[in-house]
């Protein structure tokens, strides 16, 4: 099976964040992933799926924050 995960780094609100992306094997009719498994400064951060164009995350994450990695998984993908 094709490898899928892909490494994710960005700043939001003056930190810095390394992490990586596992997206679902699971496609939306897109052929797109319908969630990601994210972990953030190897510490797991989330599920993160993308419905009505706004990501929502499983745990209770500051909004900027969940935001930014979506904009991560975003370029990536080039899902907007």
């Amino acid at each position: 099976m094709e490898e899928k995960i892909f490494d994710i780094s960005f700043e939001s609100a003056e930190k810095k964040y390394t992490g990586w992306v596992n997206p679902s094997e699971r496609l939306d009719h897109d052929g797109k992933p319908v969630s990601f498994h994210v972990a953030l400064n190897n510490i797991f951060f989330g599920e993160l799926s993308l419905q009505h164009c706004q990501w929502n995350i499983n745990e209770s994450r500051p909004y900027q924050l969940f935001e930014a990695v979506g904009k991560e998984i975003e370029k990536y993908y080039k899902l907007l």
